[in-house]
């Protein structure tokens, strides 16, 4: 989640943008039982054309 976080920011995408499509790389079939209800929040500090901004998302394994 982090690299495809940080890889969008390097490509120009908005934090928004990454907000929202962080919250589709991984699905609860993708990894261990219980996994999804461990990690609530996920925040990565990225580098974007204008400055850094942390993108957080919640919920990240939906």
């Amino acid at each position: 989640i982090a690299a495809y976080v940080l890889e969008g920011a390097r490509d120009g995408r908005s934090v928004t943008d990454l907000m929202e499509a962080g919250r589709a790389v991984l699905t609860r079939e993708d990894v261990m039982e219980g996994v999804p209800e461990m990690i609530g929040t996920v925040a990565v500090e990225a580098t974007f054309p204008d400055g850094t901004k942390l993108v957080t998302l919640h919920q990240p394994i939906p």
